[in-house]
């Protein structure tokens, strides 16, 4: 081993935009001679890339960080980047004092310069928003060797009540079309044929001139790409434009991630969700008038301040009516600096009545998931294989409509296609059976000339 070898551990916390900027610092590091590791025993910097969406994931972290500085080696320096270093900055520093660099999401070009400076024995915090930070010159160095994230627009202007999001990653801005679909092209090269765009409100982006739908199709005639998928997208954005250029752009996966949060119109008009119960429910239906089969999963929250059993009751008929085929469900949590914090106390709802109605919407979720599993058995899907399952022996895919089913195959099949079919469930994950494949109904899209 080298004297001078100098390494890197990166633990990352949150969404997939998270993801995506750890592998943004690891391709800054890489570029100066960094080596990434797998373990942070030795290494010489540690980052831990944090999420500020819940006080208890921001909790987890501090815990977190006393471990890693008792398996620290000496000299070794700690870091705190992404959202929580935006949201409590140089607060950090005083709570931790093992921890040498707070940074926050645009500021990691400057990455190598500060930990050097904090090798130095300097505490260094970078916190300011950067409007014109895309990270576009960055090699990342990707974790996912099947799929790849790419990050199309940063930040948010929704400011809904209950989100910190806006207060973490700033403003809203998008990068230029042309440089997206360079990165995408390049994602192609190095044998990757499925991407993901990221995006707090990920259909609003706009460069100046040209929109989501263009990006899309844009897209849609990259050669050797199969498939495209975004997450998250407002239910505000799906133009008919957009909607348009998802039906007719054959690389786009039939799935949706569409959050509602509530399928209250009182519970969203006080979330400031900026839509209704029944304008939620008509861009579903557009969706799927436009896309039949179109896998559809949300977000939702319950207890919100304010909401009365007739709110929670309609967001279980929301449920119902959309048929979503999963969920991501949370209890509310409140956010130090949302506007959240303003609501009159009065309208808080009690722990226990709060944790019945989150129990009776997994139930519910949960019923309906495994509903519509079983009525797909026998149906057949292409399945990216992603990687080898939990158990060792079986593979894992997903379909185009985001379901995951497990297969017997040869692990050489990772990052390859099977046709399968759907031959048995658990209520949430399917197996299959590889089938020969069947002509593809959606034809590719000519290439401009």
């Amino acid at each position: 081993m080298l004297a001078d070898r100098r390494t890197v551990f990166i633990e990352t916390y949150g969404c997939q935009m998270n993801v995506s900027d750890s592998e943004l610092m690891l391709g800054t590091l890489a570029a100066v001679g960094y080596e990434a590791v797998d373990s942070p025993d030795g290494a010489d910097v540690i980052l831990v890339n944090t999420c500020a969406i819940r006080e208890n994931a921001e909790q987890r972290v501090i815990g977190r960080v006393g471990e890693l500085k008792r398996s620290m080696k000496p000299g070794s320096i700690v870091g705190i980047t992404g959202c929580m270093a935006q949201r409590l900055g140089p607060r950090i520093l005083d709570q931790a004092r093992h921890v040498s660099l707070v940074i926050g999401p645009d500021g990691y070009r400057a990455l190598p310069e500060l930990i050097a400076r904090a090798q130095r024995g300097q505490r260094v915090t970078a916190t300011d928003f950067d409007l014109e930070e895309h990270y576009e010159d960055f090699q990342p160095r990707r974790f996912d060797k099947v799929k790849a994230w790419i990050p199309v627009q940063r930040g948010c202007d929704y400011k809904c009540t209950y989100c910190i999001v806006p207060y973490t990653r700033g403003p809203e801005r998008s990068r230029q079309l042309d440089d997206v679909v360079r990165e995408a092209r390049g994602i192609v090269e190095a044998g990757m044929t499925e991407v993901v765009l990221l995006g707090q409100t990920v259909n609003s982006y706009t460069d100046g001139t040209h929109d989501f739908a263009d990006l899309l199709r844009a897209l849609g005639r990259v050669d050797g790409l199969r498939r495209i998928r975004f997450t998250s997208p407002h239910p505000n954005d799906f133009t008919d434009r957009v909607i348009a250029a998802m039906a007719e752009t054959p690389t786009v996966c039939e799935h949706v991630h569409l959050p509602m949060q509530s399928g209250s119109s009182a519970t969203l008009k006080r979330m400031l969700r900026r839509y209704s119960r029944e304008a939620y429910l008509a861009v579903v239906n557009r969706l799927r008038a436009a896309m039949p089969g179109l896998g559809l999963t949300t977000d939702i929250i319950v207890g919100f301040p304010g909401e009365t059993d007739a709110d929670f009751e309609e967001t279980l008929s929301a449920c119902r009516a959309v048929g979503f085929d999963d969920a991501f469900t949370f209890q509310f949590s409140m956010r130090e600096g949302t506007p959240a914090t303003r609501l009159p106390p009065e309208l808080a709802v009690p722990a226990d009545v709060v944790q019945d109605r989150y129990d009776r919407l997994v139930a519910t979720i949960r019923g309906m998931a495994r509903a519509k599993n079983l009525s797909l058995l026998g149906q057949r899907r292409e399945l990216l294989i992603e990687k080898v399952a939990r158990d060792g022996e079986l593979l894992q895919g997903r379909s185009r409509d985001f379901k995951t089913v497990l297969v017997a195959a040869d692990a050489a099949a990772v990052g390859g296609y099977l046709d399968v079919e759907l031959t048995g469930t658990t209520g949430s994950t399917f197996t299959g059976t590889p089938v020969a494949p069947a002509r593809p109904e959606r034809q590719p899209l000519p290439l401009a000339g």
